[in-house]
């Protein structure tokens, strides 16, 4: 009985004290948030920060970059003529019969995209890959035709090709609704994750855009063609855009819209490579315009030397067969014709000695020497041939861009 007496002046004391605090805090709210209450005093709404406040912002970006450049953005359909063979009885060669045949003319259609890139009054230039206007070997371009967004056909023509680095321009005269041309942006200001746009024609479907970001930088892709040889590509840009048949030659730009590079190749499907595309960056895609604007014509664009020779190291084995031959050097396995090498007189089984002076002491070694002299210029050889030692000089031509690429064996091509 005692210990209740105690215990109820304490809890009267709490409860009066619970009583004053509330209505304190009622008051200091009623004076301090009443700017932020709901309407009539009700308690304020309370929300979460909008999340998707940025992604308004850039999709807002890319809708405008979007818009700015498409009407600069061309499809082109080139109609390529050439001749196939076609065999009279496709099963003989399975049963060992000669192969007989005649050949025949074909007609193709390909396409690309394109974009503006200079124009003056009713005369524009229309940048592109080299590939989409270059016909394989043994075919020729008979026409080329620029289609604009608005509609419009009207008829290109090959200015300047550069097949090392796949850039091409297009002359366009007498067409007095020339879009505006599109700037090139400064690619080495380009940072991985950025976004980039691509637009062309994949697939002769117009207009098409594909977002993605920038993945890498200085890449090196090698691409095949139909007669087997190969084109090795440098210093690319990596890009998730999607790149498709027929977006090659079109722009790839960013949210300012502005080029950052040209659409050129997807990495195979069949290795399993997914979002992987490559673009020509806008700096070189500048340089290499900047030249064709200068130089009409087509041009290998690789810029190194080349005689035309097949070049693999003196193993003992073929020592044996040089006579026992014990000096340095390396072996000319093959003179391809028409080359330089054969208008020396070089010959195959001739072993360089050493080059411009400086002894031969493996193959990479006479192949960089030989790709480092300026085409036009000569190149001296010091040759065993046939056991006598002879001086030869070479005038060098430029490397064919298709000429094939150069692999870690013992065997090269320069």
């Amino acid at each position: 009985m005692q210990q209740r007496s105690r215990i109820l002046p304490t809890l009267l004391v709490g409860l009066t004290g619970a009583i004053i605090g509330s209505f304190a805090m009622m008051l200091f709210a009623s004076t301090h948030f009443a700017g932020v209450s709901g309407p009539n005093g009700t308690p304020p709404a309370v929300s979460a920060a909008p999340v998707h406040v940025q992604y308004a912002s850039d999709q807002a970006q890319i809708i405008n970059a979007v818009k700015r450049v498409s009407p600069s953005v061309v499809a082109i359909e080139v109609t390529v003529n050439g001749q196939q063979f076609i065999p009279v009885d496709p099963l003989s060669r399975f049963f060992g019969e000669p192969n007989v045949g005649h050949m025949q003319k074909f007609q193709a259609q390909a396409s690309g995209s394109g974009f503006v890139i200079a124009r003056e009054g009713s005369t524009g230039y229309v940048v592109t890959n080299a590939h989409v206007v270059n016909p394989p070997e043994e075919a020729s371009v008979s026409k080329i035709t620029v289609v604009f967004k608005n509609g419009d056909r009207v008829t290109g023509n090959v200015y300047s090709v550069n097949l090392a680095r796949d850039l091409a321009l297009l002359k366009i005269t007498g067409y007095d609704k020339l879009p505006p041309q599109l700037t090139l942006a400064d690619s080495d200001k380009l940072e991985a994750g950025q976004w980039s746009i691509a637009i062309g024609e994949p697939f002769e479907l117009r207009q098409s855009v594909s977002l993605g970001i920038v993945s890498g930088f200085h890449r090196a892709e090698s691409v095949g063609n139909e007669g087997g040889s190969q084109q090795e590509f440098n210093d690319l840009l990596q890009t998730s855009a999607p790149i498709n048949p027929g977006n090659s030659g079109g722009p790839l730009v960013d949210t300012d819209g502005e080029v950052i590079g040209v659409n050129q190749i997807v990495a195979s499907p069949q290795a399993g490579a997914q979002g992987i595309g490559f673009a020509i960056p806008s700096n070189t895609v500048r340089a290499i315009v900047a030249e064709l604007e200068k130089t009409p014509g087509t041009h290998q664009g690789t810029n190194s030397g080349f005689i035309g020779v097949v070049l693999s190291p003196l193993n003992p084995s073929i020592r044996a067969q040089l006579n026992n031959y014990v000096g340095p050097g390396v072996l000319i396995n093959q003179v391809n014709p028409n080359t330089p090498a054969e208008k020396a007189g070089l010959n195959p089984g001739d072993v360089i000695q050493a080059v411009n002076g400086k002894t031969a002491a493996d193959v990479r070694q006479v192949v960089d020497a030989i790709k480092a002299v300026k085409p036009g210029q000569s190149i001296s050889l010091s040759v065993w041939s046939n056991g006598v030692r002879k001086f030869v000089s070479v005038q060098v031509e430029e490397r064919p861009a298709m000429y094939g690429v150069e692999q870690p064996n013992p065997t090269e091509s320069p």
